[in-house]
Formats: C-alpha cells, sequence, structure tokens
C-alpha cells in the first residue's frame, strides 16, 4: 500500500529565494516566544498523491517533495468525503460530514452549527492572529464559506479562470456562474468553458500565482508582527489547481511529455458493483471538448490532454508551494512555524472510467498529508520519513492543537478526529485501525477503510428498513478495485460492518 518515495527531476529552476526571502534579524529572539508555533496550513484542490514523494515517477514535484524529506508523510491518508465544500468543512470542525449534516455544496456551516468553533477559532482563541488565502471554505454554489471563522477579511480569488485570449470575453459559463454564485437557476442554459489552455503567461496571471504573492505579504507582515509583539500566525493558503480547467502557464505543459504520462489502468466498473457506486459524466461535463453528457474515452487523444494537464497543473502548484517555502527559509521562520499540506480529495483521471471525484473508491478518497516543522521529530532526519498509519482529514484539527500546545478541541461540534502526535513522534505508533468516509447519492455510502480492506455500505436514509447494498474490496489482493467480493467474504464483511454499525446515526 505504501509506495517508496521517488525523487522527481525539474527540468527549470525557480529562482525564488532572492526574490521573496523575508527579512531575517529579529525572530524568536524571545524563548517564549519561539514555544509558540506559526501554522502554515497548505490546502491543494483535487490534489491525489500525484507527487514524487509519494512514488509517482512521472510528476515533477520537487518542492512539495523538499517538504515531505523534512517531516512525516501520510501514505494511507483519506478524506472523509471527496467533495470540496464537505470535505473542508471535515478538516476546519475535526467533524465527519455524518456528524454534522454537511454533505453538500451549498452546505451552509452556520446554519448547522452557529456555535461551531472551527480550526482557525480555535487557534484564534489562544492567541493566534489567523488569515485565509485562495481557496479555503468551499466559496461557490451557493456557499459563501465562512468569513467569522478568520481574524481579518477572507482574500478571495477565482477557482475558474481563462486568459487564453480565445477564451475571454464572452458570456460567463457554467462553472464560472457556480463559483461566483451567480445565476445559479440557470446552469444549464450557459455555455460550457474550456477544459484546458496553456498561454505563455507568468505565475501570476492565474488566481494561483496571486495567492501565493500575497501569502508572501502576509508572511512578511507577520514576521514584523512577531518581532514587534510576538503575536504567532495561523495561515490558511488555499491553491486551486489541479481542479479543472486545467489552465496553468505553458511551461509547465512543457515538462512532460504527454506520451509517457501513466494512464489509468482499469477504466471498467468494478464487477459486482452496485449502481449506486458508480458515477459517470457529472462535473467533466461542465468543460468542452469533453462529449455532452459522455466522458472521455479511454486511451483516447482527449484522455491524454486532460492528464497531461492535470500533471501541468499539479506542477504549476508546487511551483507556487515552492515560494512559500523559499520565502520561509529564508527568513528565520522555517523553524518555527509548523507546516501542513493536504489535498481535499482524490481525483480519478479514468480509473473506472471516472474522471473527476464524488465517489468513495480509492482515487477519490486518497489524499497526500505532509507535516513539517517543530514538534515534528522526523524532520530532523535526512529524507523525512513516512508511515502506514490510516489517516482522516479530521485529525488535522486536533494533531496541530497538540502540536502548538493549545487544548485539545471540545466543539461543542462533535470531534471525530484524532491527534497524530503519536505517529509523528514514532511512524511506527498506531492511533486508528481504519479510516472513515462517506458519500451522498440516492443512497447513503457509509465507509471503513483499513490497511488491506475497504467496505462500503449504501444505505436508504428515507426508508431505514430497506436492504443496504454493500461492496467489499481486498486491495492486498486486488489494488485496482476490479471485483466487489462483499458475497465472497461474508466473515470480513460482518466483521467492518460491525465497526461501521459503532458509528452514531448519520445526521440527515
Amino acid at each position: 500500500m505504501t509506495s517508496p518515495p521517488a525523487r522527481a527531476s525539474f527540468p527549470f529552476a525557480l529562482a525564488v529565494a532572492a526574490t521573496f526571502a523575508l527579512p531575517v534579524s529579529g525572530f524568536a529572539d524571545d524563548p517564549a516566544d519561539a514555544e509558540r508555533p506559526n501554522v502554515l496550513l497548505i490546502l491543494v484542490d483535487d490534489l491525489k498523491p500525484t507527487l514524487g514523494c509519494y512514488g509517482d515517477d512521472a510528476a515533477k514535484t520537487p518542492h512539495i517533495d523538499r517538504l515531505a524529506a523534512r517531516g512525516v508523510r501520510f501514505d494511507a491518508a483519506y478524506c472523509n468525503q471527496a467533495v470540496c465544500a464537505p470535505s473542508r468543512f471535515t478538516l476546519m470542525l475535526g467533524s465527519h460530514s455524518t456528524s454534522t449534516g454537511l454533505y453538500g455544496l451549498g452546505s451552509d456551516l452556520r446554519a448547522a452549527l452557529p456555535n461551531a468553533v472551527t480550526l482557525p477559532q480555535h487557534f484564534a482563541a489562544h492567541g493566534y492572529r489567523t488569515e485565509s488565502l485562495g481557496k479555503v471554505f468551499h466559496i461557490g454554489h451557493g456557499n459563501a464559506g465562512d468569513p467569522q471563522s478568520f481574524s481579518v477579511p477572507h482574500f478571495k480569488e477565482k477557482v475558474i479562470e481563462y486568459v487564453a485570449p480565445e477564451n475571454v470575453g464572452g458570456p460567463l459559463t457554467r462553472e464560472e456562474a457556480l463559483f461566483g454564485n451567480k445565476m445559479l437557476g440557470k446552469i444549464r442554459s450557459l455555455p460550457r468553458g474550456a477544459a484546458f489552455e496553456s498561454p505563455d503567461v507568468p505565475d501570476d496571471a492565474y488566481a494561483d500565482g496571486r495567492v501565493a504573492a500575497e501569502t508572501l505579504r502576509r508572511m512578511q507582515a507577520a514576521l514584523a508582527r512577531r518581532k514587534a509583539d510576538g503575536t504567532p500566525f495561523f495561515i490558511a493558503c488555499g491553491f486551486a489547481r489541479p481542479h479543472l480547467p486545467f489552465s496553468v502557464p505553458q511551461k509547465y505543459w512543457d515538462i512532460y511529455d504527454r506520451e509517457e504520462l501513466p494512464a489509468a489502468e482499469f477504466v471498467e466498473a468494478p464487477d459486482g458493483a452496485p449502481r449506486v457506486a458508480i458515477k459517470r459524466g457529472g462535473e467533466i461535463n461542465a468543460y468542452k471538448p469533453i462529449p455532452e453528457g459522455g466522458d472521455p474515452e479511454p486511451g483516447s487523444a482527449l484522455s491524454k490532454e486532460l492528464v497531461h494537464g492535470y500533471y501541468a497543473s499539479v506542477s504549476y502548484t508546487d511551483a507556487q508551494v515552492g515560494k512559500l517555502m523559499a520565502a520561509l527559509e529564508g527568513s528565520g521562520l522555517e523553524e518555527n512555524t509548523l507546516v501542513v499540506l493536504w489535498g481535499d480529495h482524490g481525483f480519478h483521471l479514468g480509473d473506472h472510467g471516472i474522471w473527476t471525484k464524488h465517489t468513495n473508491f480509492e482515487q477519490a478518497t486518497r489524499i497526500p498529508l505532509l507535516f513539517a516543522g517543530p514538534g515534528v521529530p522526523s524532520g530532523q532526519v535526512t529524507g523525512g520519513r513516512a508511515t502506514g498509519q490510516l489517516a482522516e482529514s479530521v485529525d488535522v484539527y486536533p494533531t496541530l492543537a497538540e502540536l502548538a500546545g493549545l487544548p485539545a478541541p471540545t466543539g461543542p461540534q462533535p470531534i471525530d478526529g484524532v491527534s497524530l502526535v503519536p505517529v509523528l513522534n514514532d511512524p511506527a505508533a498506531r492511533v486508528r485501525d481504519h479510516a472513515f468516509h462517506a458519500y451522498p447519492k440516492r443512497r447513503l455510502g457509509r465507509a471503513i477503510r483499513t490497511e488491506r480492506y475497504r467496505l462500503v455500505e449504501w444505505s436508504d436514509q428515507r426508508a431505514p428498513d430497506a436492504p443496504a447494498e454493500f461492496e467489499l474490496y481486498d486491495y492486498e489482493a486486488d489494488p485496482l478495485e476490479t471485483k466487489n467480493l462483499a458475497a465472497e467474504r461474508p466473515e470480513v464483511l460482518a466483521r467492518l460492518r460491525a465497526t461501521l454499525a459503532e458509528y452514531p446515526p448519520p445526521v440527515k
């Protein structure tokens, strides 16, 4: 299950250290201040572990690889729901979506949980200045995010953006409208936008480049503030790519040979999987030239171009992360700043014939999760460390609180996460024996992922007496999920169902 790390080559260097280095003098002169670490939380949209540090030899991600090399890499980390808004709620609340009822893109956190204390609010209550930039909470689809989570107004940027002349100047596209909270009742009447573009433009022509630049300015101001009055910072920086559209500068496309990029190995639905588990079309159909109501043909020129665009987008985001890391290293902030890199969910890229997320399968739910900085002892070990500990997005909240020396979160929302600090201290330690996730469709699919198996139970919440449907996959024997073994492994099914039954009934 754990892939060996592989360091990817990168054909061009980013001279960010000299450009973005912050002043060095005066940091952490007071030992008491030094005991209060800053926090840089990096959120990346739609990023599955297509990273060199996770063993993807095709990926060109030297900056994230370097971050992993001074910290701990979780090789078995999972989101709690493979949808942007709910996944970010689970991170910020430490609560499963089944504990809060926040399942949808348009879910209103404060309507459901008016008194919830989010991760940044917990830090603000203990003297931190909290800021957010880019895609942190999901804004769009009728969702306004959660402004009260942060000390200062959110720095909002675009998720859907085009700069190539052929893609600008026209009417609002479907996805631009959704993410802009515009014309939400008329989405199907709007035109589709391009699935990708690759103009020869600088990084800051797109939102993520501007988010990186503004984050650097905020870090510089935070350093001056810390020097003046000792206030630590909590900065959440969210990057939109590799979310569709795959719109990034040409130079990131140029570092890949399209014909050498990996294609999905298994493009069919699993044998015996219930129909509710399978996704066709969906978000991918909001973009041209994807067939309306269909999916790209496996092995086609279009499917190869989409894979190319995804990898180019990952490298573009890696470059933005590199700017932040260079600033930390050049300022003295590195020694006193906890850095967490988290992907909100995975992305199929043709696996099972599915192209985006919104499923309970491995490709949609497995995420990258990296910790580095003070309190992460393996940061002192050359090459970093990896752990096979199963981890969930809800675990980040209690882990960061413990690393910062803050009290453990107590809600009032349910806290479903556990602290991973014992694992950071010893990657062989274990604090949970499974990960939980869920996905709502016509039925609610709740899942248990152990080191070897995944059970998914699809039940109709409107008819609790109706029989459930089950999926069971054995990743030791069948890592590509080619066959549902629920009917063939009744003893495993019963054992995992018993584990699932220990969870509270899902909030509707």
